[in-house]
């Protein structure tokens, strides 16, 4: 027997009668005995037998929460995890001579600064001179190889595709260029991002300056196309799901292999409003590929600033992908001798 728990305006009638057509205000929630998935091969730990339903939950997705599996990568994931949020928050504390006012006053605009240029690309720096922020990009990057190896394991092992493992990495990809391999390609620590809120954000800033606008780093505007892309994508999709859930449009893997009213009432609307429609599955394909070049794209074009390319302006007018600004007289010193070009 399941249960229907619905919201006020929802309308559930058994038997004969009909249920009132729902959609994304007023959602139904399934009640039925808590689903504890297929069976895994024997591993390190069991998964927990604990499982509940939770009704806030399940304004946002499928209600029940549970059971859990973490495995030995999981447990070490999450433990490096933890040694890097201590590492960066302790630092941040003891910035502000450990008042716990001042902490959660100005959270956002305290850091943990990298090393500093004159410690050059040096493994062992001390702690207080940016060893610390060393030790916090350590723990995060392997929380970060761990949580992906955990994933490719478990996708693996529940016959799935490693979809999901793949487009991790590509956040990966960019998390480690940032952090450890653009600043080793510059041979200098200092290059990487600092941990912070605001000072992350000023890095940004600073770093586009020096190179002379990243706006013009071709790289970057691909990532910014796949960023926006992705979202109109998913918010396409999303919204035609929504339109013909009323006639089954969320059971989409079943209407990739039965094509039923739902799928072709969707694929008529998209030929009438643009002439071409995306099937259930390839849709998936596109979001999959924008999502995961946006993270590639900027990867790509962070490991080109500084390495190959030293003013993205300069670079844009030598090739024509930028307008060249006529004299006003200033003495622009990036003409100067010496100057990077």
């Amino acid at each position: 027997m399941v249960d229907l728990v619905a919201q006020p305006a929802d309308l559930v009638v058994m038997g004969a009668r009909t249920m009132q057509y729902q959609n994304i205000f007023t959602q139904v929630q399934l009640r039925g005995p808590l689903e504890a998935g297929p069976p895994v091969p024997p591993s390190t730990f069991d998964r927990g037998n604990l499982a509940t339903y939770n009704y806030w939950i399940g304004k946002l997705g499928n209600a029940q929460i549970g059971p859990f599996y973490l495995g030995t990568l999981g447990v070490a994931s999450l433990v490096c995890a933890f040694l890097a949020i201590e590492i960066i928050g302790l630092n941040m504390w003891a910035s502000v001579n450990w008042d716990p006012i001042q902490f959660v006053r100005q959270l956002p605009w305290l850091a943990l600064e990298p090393p500093g240029p004159e410690w050059g690309f040096t493994l062992a720096v001390p702690l207080a001179e940016g060893g610390w922020w060393q030790m916090a990009g350590f723990f995060m990057s392997a929380s970060l190889i761990l949580f992906w190896l955990r994933t490719y394991r478990r996708a693996k092992t529940m016959g799935m595709g490693t979809h999901v493992a793949w487009a991790f990495a590509a956040g990966i990809f960019l998390i480690l260029v940032l952090g450890f391999v653009r600043p080793l390609l510059m041979g200098s620590w200092a290059e990487a991002v600092p941990f912070g809120i605001f000072p992350h954000l000023d890095w940004t800033a600073a770093f586009s300056i020096r190179y002379g606008n990243l706006f013009y780093n071709p790289f970057h505007c691909l990532s910014i196309v796949f960023l926006y892309g992705s979202t109109l994508l998913f918010a396409m999709h999303g919204a035609t799901i929504l339109a013909v859930g009323r006639y089954g449009g969320e059971r989409e893997i079943e209407q990739i292999t039965d094509r039923g009213t739902a799928s072709e009432r969707a694929a008529l609307f998209w030929r009438w409003t643009m002439g071409f429609n995306a099937t259930m599955e390839s849709i998936h394909r596109w979001a999959w590929w924008f999502a995961v070049l946006c993270p590639i794209t900027g990867g790509i074009g962070i490991l080109l600033t500084g390495t190959v390319v030293d003013n993205w302006y300069l670079w844009a007018v030598l090739h024509s992908f930028a307008p060249d600004y006529p004299s006003t007289g200033v003495l622009d010193p990036a003409t100067l001798p010496g100057a990077p070009r």
